[in-house]
């Protein structure tokens, strides 16, 4: 079998070309090839090397020497006695030099190669004579898939051939290959770490780890921006310097609590800062906890969540109409929810102008940040400046201690909903489109520039090119505004899509306000699709509110919004019946405070019909409310 081997091995060296009297196809790289080869081979060296001086240390001495090839045969690193390496350079077995049967034909580095497994090659076994006083043990060395990287090999003379010397490489070439395999796993335990902390960097939460004895031992990027301060600073710190709750918090966990959300004081560096924690336990492999994480956020982003989201938002699976051009619209808005520019939403009072931001917002990719909406004419002008950009602490008379927080600020991240935009007054338009120019302010009394990343939603009811023409609205502004326009139709214009909102504002308004929905006849729902409706899907609401308050149908004017009913004459008759019972007169106030009784009552306690029934105002009848004591 061996002498097959090796005559294999010749026949091959023969076909090579390889000359047996002198090394004439020897291959050596120079200086800058063998540098680069290194500089690739850089990780196999490093991990051999301690391998080869153990190796080295058993033969110290004896003559022999070790190299480390890489996979295509080229000598990566020699090591061993002087005497016998000045010999072996003199053969040309230096760092870049081939050692492949191609290059210098059978030998041990080579053959181990082409056969891929270990080989002893002595003496005259080795196709080149002047290799004839050599004895040389090689194996291959295999990465973790199985595919050959390089080999090691010792080689001394000839006479000194023994067995053992091979075994000695292969032990040599599995504690490589050990290393090799740690590596990997060492790597890829290192991918799943920085694949760890990029997923945990990438919660918009602050994440702080605790370690088993209380101490900290992670914070991510969220948490270092809410506690102001680099995780290595923190990495030791005792948890109960950190936390005003920590003896609250191993309470809790000596009870085997499984999740705990509360809010408590973070102390550091001097400040106090407020914030929401969500505790949860981490546990070993026998289910006892070893550690916890907290989840944090600041108490001001916590206000601002609850500020924004208070109402349910609008999604457009909730936007009601089957009209040929309307589903056009909603196709339009779900087409451009997701852009980053500005939209311009204009239509008439009523058309649900906020209902379509407010599914735009939920459409995009900032639906789970800020929607915060701020009407423009709903402010007085003085204050609207600080509504958006809100102040510093002092920054005026009366402001707030603390300052306060704008609308734009409050936005970060989110959208900005500017509902009546053709209200804003100028001063205003230009301080606004700063900002959409340059996304960032500052504060009513500040100095330091606030940068904001934030989406605008316009809305206005008003022709804003005619505004222009008038001078009561920047053209610049106009323009920033209106990248993405889209027109809400007024209803008349989708009558077929009255129907659709009678049935849902029928349905709604019932369960409301806990009354059976009305049966309306052919006539009425006739009249109620043929009606102009100026007030649009909020005057149809409104008057299905009113339906079902009174549980009855009611008359449409041209103009304007029925009024409710005229009182009943029962209600006349009965404080008539009662005063003509009493044996003596009741005070004009005693009456009054009967009569506004019996009227909330007949109204269901609808303060604005009954304000209308008794011809007074609204403000007038909370006032005699009050002054009667009556309950509403």
């Amino acid at each position: 079998m061996e002498k097959n081997f090796i005559e294999k091995s010749h026949h091959r060296s023969k076909a090579f070309g390889v000359n047996d009297d002198r090394i004439q196809s020897s291959k050596i790289l120079n200086v800058e090839a063998l540098e680069k080869k290194l500089q690739n081979n850089k990780n196999l060296i490093a991990l051999a090397e301690p391998v080869i001086n153990r190796l080295y240390n058993f033969v110290k001495g004896s003559g022999f020497f070790g190299i480390l090839t890489d996979a295509s045969g080229c000598i990566l690193n020699i090591m061993g006695d002087e005497n016998v390496l000045e010999i072996a350079f003199s053969l040309e077995m230096v760092p870049g030099a081939y050692m492949s049967e191609k290059h210098i034909g059978t030998n041990a580095m080579g053959t181990a190669l082409w056969e891929e497994m270990p080989v002893q090659i002595s003496g005259e076994e080795h196709f080149v004579k002047v290799y004839h006083r050599w004895t040389c043990s090689a194996a291959p060395i295999k990465d973790p898939k199985g595919q050959i990287v390089g080999t090691l090999n010792l080689t001394g003379f000839s006479d000194l051939v023994h067995p053992h010397t091979l075994g000695m490489v292969v032990s040599a070439v599995h504690s490589i290959e050990l290393a090799l395999n740690y590596q990997q796993a060492q790597d890829k335990l290192l991918w799943a770490k920085q694949q760890s902390s990029t997923i945990i960097d990438s919660i918009p939460k602050g994440i702080i780890t605790i370690s088993p004895k209380g101490y900290i031992k992670s914070l991510n990027r969220k948490g270092e921006r809410i506690v102001g301060t680099k995780q290595e600073q923190l990495i030791g710190t005792p948890a109960k310097d950190f936390f005003q709750s920590w003896n609250k918090i191993e309470e809790l966990f000596s009870h085997e609590k499984l999740k705990q959300k509360f809010k408590t004081t973070i102390h550091h560096d001097g400040r106090n800062l407020e914030v929401i924690v969500e505790v949860y336990p981490i546990y070993d492999n026998q289910e006892k906890t070893n550690g916890m994480i907290f989840i944090i956020t600041d108490i001001p982003e916590i206000q601002k969540h609850n500020t924004t989201r208070k109402n349910k938002m609008y999604t457009f699976d909730r936007v009601i109409g089957r009209n040929k051009k309307f589903l056009n619209t909603l196709e339009y808005a779900k087409q451009i929810a997701n852009s980053p520019s500005t939209v311009l939403i204009t239509g008439e009072s009523g058309t649900g102008k906020e209902v379509f931001a407010q599914s735009i917002h939920c459409a995009s990719d900032r639906h789970d940040q800020p929607f915060v909406a701020l009407n423009c004419g709903a402010i007085p002008k003085d204050l609207i400046e600080s509504e958006l950009f809100g102040y510093e602490e002092g920054a005026f008379t009366g402001a707030k201690r603390g300052g306060n927080i704008g609308k734009f600020q409050l936005a970060n991240n989110g959208t900005l909903f500017l509902d009546e935009i053709g209200e804003m007054p100028l001063f205003m338009q230009t301080n606004l489109l700063r900002v959409l120019e340059d996304r960032e302010f500052y504060k009513i009394g500040g100095n330091k520039k606030i940068p904001v990343n934030i989406r605008i939603i316009a809305a206005t009811n008003k022709d804003l090119k005619e505004e222009v023409e008038k001078g009561n609205f920047r053209k610049d502004l106009y323009y920033r505004l209106n990248v993405l326009p889209l027109y809400l139709a007024p209803l008349r214009e989708r009558r077929d899509d009255i129907p659709l909102f009678l049935d849902y504002f029928m349905t709604t308004k019932s369960l409301q306000l806990g009354k059976e929905p009305i049966a309306l006849s052919k006539i009425k729902m006739d009249e109620l699709v043929h009606y102009h409706w100026p007030g649009n899907i909020r005057e149809l609401e409104n008057v299905i509110e009113q339906m079902v308050n009174y549980q009855q149908s009611i008359s449409l004017e041209d103009e304007s919004l029925p009024s409710p009913p005229p009182l009943s004459n029962n209600i006349s008759k009965g404080v008539k019946k009662r005063f003509n019972q009493h044996d003596s007169l009741k005070s004009l106030e005693d009456m009054e405070k009967e009569l506004i009784e019996q009227t909330l009552d007949y109204c269901d306690h609808n303060i604005t019909f009954a304000a209308k029934s008794l011809q007074v105002g609204r403000n007038t009848l909370y006032r005699k409310i009050k002054k009667y004591g009556i309950s509403l």
